[in-house]
């Protein structure tokens, strides 16, 4: 199995659509579908009907999934959007910021 270059935890950049530019965190990693959900990107709202659980009802906002192909981890020294290549460094393969040769943690 290939290992994941976008992981839950990271902080990435949103590359196109409505939330274009805005960085967030990934808080789920869906490898097999190739997706990502990003805290506070991609909000999604759902209207409810009023149940036991919820006698309101009313909307509901949550994150839905984004390919990703339309996000990019957010380089540790600049922040903006960077490609990210594997290494090896001491007997360990870690995570590289192809801009600026940072590891990226994790």
């Amino acid at each position: 199995m290939a290992a994941q270059k976008i992981r839950k935890g990271d902080t990435v950049v949103i590359l196109s659509g409505k939330d274009k530019g805005k960085t967030g965190e990934v808080t789920k990693s869906m490898p097999k579908d190739g997706k990502v959900v990003v805290a506070g990107v991609n909000v999604a709202v759902r209207h409810k009907k009023p149940s036991q659980v919820n006698p309101q009802g009313g909307l509901e906002r949550r994150e839905a999934p984004l390919h990703v192909s339309k996000v990019a981890i957010a380089d540790p020294k600049s922040g903006k959007a960077t490609r990210v290549r594997f290494e090896e460094r001491d007997g360990k393969k870690v995570r590289v910021a192809v801009k600026s040769g940072e590891l990226i943690n994790g």
